[in-house]
């Protein structure tokens, strides 16, 4: 095994401790929480160290209580605060905390107390900070009181204990920064977790095989980005895969209305070593209340909630993103309202790739009115992907990919992909292989057009089915029937019947022996 693949199975382990006593989603915020902790402390440590080192010092030998101690701790806070965005005290730190939980000549320590204060510290210490907003109300969702953890003051804080103990054992290399060691063990957990959590696995989770592909359909050319996007941000992980398809991305933007959600993107950014001033994650509702509604951004990705409802109030066609289509997304169908909000924030050199359910191409009505526009008076949509059933965590629906840029390199076509029959079957779920993948992003990058697969369909074409997208009606999948030989077949009837009546010879005479009467 690799070193990524040793620290995924360690922590899926230690997050199985916990399992038992709560539902996927619960227990994914505990062992998420403290693993980040532990994250934080140790780079705290390294970094304290660091500084420490003309000094002939180690971070844990400074005093806390005597003033020579407290004015190594004020320097080194300033700093902390100014390159990691936090401080912690040296009997913050994980590994102390986890000592400190070990009992005793048979007597328990107690420790939920201290850890809810370290907690609560790690958030006080950034405030009046730049990086206030990135780490308030961070771990909000560990609640350490909560009866799921044990029916007792004594039983919840054994196994805290236990979890702690268990993790501290644990090498997260943070050393190794040529592999995103840890980060791809999160990441990891974040799957594992949106694999058990059934509906609600879509809140926060982008299969990696789907988010790849938009990652890469978004970079197609660019070695940097200077900005990318997703309104709908999940734990973030579209965005960090968009960064592994790069060299580089000057920064991340994003928004997210669940707020443990939203706190899961921004421990996954920190996670993933992204700098606090390098992401602005927003924890609201999108097509209510934009917050980066004053920027365009390079490239922009998202996995919307399918057919959600939001407000179609009247009031939004005076806002800009809506406004010139003249039509507004179905109250119960906000899909094309993620569609227009995602093509107003989108830079005029910019892609953007977002999922959305197969009805957005056929449906009539406003969503018909407004798929015309983008045809015919914008002519942003450059292509359109078919995926395979029952690859997204909760639902078994078709799904699709429409791609759009603002200047298109072939802007008398659309490119249409048919990849709903790739892909292997994984249990209960489908899943898209590597090769897949590739075919899918070779396929659009080239523009290839391959029987069975894909087509480049003409805007006259389209115009003539009415703006209807669906890719059906582009891509001919159907596979005839080999002609039926009904010479042979009545040939292999002829004899059947005859070794059946054979065999009804035999059963008379076993019959006849045994002295009973035949079945027939």
């Amino acid at each position: 095994m690799t070193d990524k693949q040793i620290l995924q199975q360690q922590l899926w382990n230690i997050a199985n401790t916990l399992r038992g006593k709560m539902g996927a989603d619960e227990f994914r915020d505990y062992i998420l929480g403290f693993i980040f902790y532990k994250y934080l402390s140790e780079k705290m440590h390294a970094y304290a160290d660091h500084i420490l080192k003309p000094d002939g010092l180690k971070y844990q030998e400074i005093d806390e209580n005597s003033s020579k101690g407290k004015k190594y701790l004020e320097a080194i806070k300033d700093e902390a605060i100014e390159t990691l965005g936090y401080f912690l005290k040296p009997s913050e730190l994980f590994a102390e905390l986890a000592r400190k939980g070990q009992p005793e000549e048979g007597k328990e320590n107690f420790i939920l107390g201290d850890l809810t204060k370290v907690l609560s510290n790690i958030q006080q210490s950034t405030r009046g900070a730049e990086s206030e907003e990135d780490f308030e109300n961070l771990f909000e969702d560990l609640d350490l009181t909560s009866s799921k953890l044990g029916r007792t003051e004594n039983a919840k804080n054994e196994l805290i204990v236990k979890v702690l103990s268990h993790l501290n054992k644990i090498d997260f290399q943070l050393d190794n920064v040529t592999n995103d060691v840890l980060g791809d063990a999160y990441e990891y957990l974040i799957g594992q977790f949106a694999s058990g959590a059934g509906k609600k696995a879509g809140e926060f989770y982008t299969p990696q095989s789907v988010s790849t592909i938009l990652a890469k359909i978004v970079s197609s050319g660019k070695k940097k980005l200077k900005s990318v996007y997703d309104p709908t941000c999940g734990s973030g992980s579209l965005l960090l895969r968009v960064a592994k398809e790069v060299k580089e991305v000057g920064a991340f933007y994003g928004q997210e209305s669940n707020p443990t959600t939203y706190n899961l993107a921004r421990m996954n950014m920190i996670m993933h070593g992204v700098h606090y001033r390098k992401f602005d994650i927003k924890n609201d509702d999108t097509l209510e209340h934009p917050h980066h509604i004053d920027q365009q951004f390079e490239a922009v990705v998202a996995n919307p909630p399918f057919s959600a409802h939001w407000s179609a109030s009247p009031l939004f066609m005076n806002d800009d993103r809506f406004a010139p289509y003249g039509k507004l997304a179905p109250a119960t169908k906000a899909d094309f309202a993620f569609v227009q909000h995602m093509i107003y924030q989108l830079d005029t050199n910019g892609i953007m790739a977002i999922v959305l359910p197969h009805g957005v191409l056929f449906r009539g009505s406003s969503e018909g009115h407004i798929r015309q526009y983008l045809i015919e008076e914008k002519n942003y949509i450059d292509a359109i992907i078919g995926l395979p059933p029952n690859i997204f965590y909760g639902t078994g629906i078709p799904t699709c990919i429409l791609v759009l840029k603002k200047k298109r390199s072939d802007p008398d076509h659309i490119l249409f992909i048919d990849a709903s029959r790739h892909f292997e079957k994984v249990k209960n779920q489908n899943q898209l292989r590597p090769e897949d993948v590739e075919k899918i992003v070779t396929t659009f990058r080239e523009r290839k057009v391959e029987e069975k697969y894909s087509y480049l369909a003409s805007i006259d074409e389209i115009r003539e089915n009415d703006y209807n997208l669906n890719i059906p009606r582009y891509v001919d999948t159907f596979e005839e029937e080999e002609p039926i030989d009904l010479k042979a077949i009545s040939k292999e009837l002829k004899s059947l019947d005859k070794e059946m009546a054979k065999t009804d010879t035999e059963i008379a005479a076993y019959c006849k022996e045994l002295g009973i009467e035949t079945p027939f």
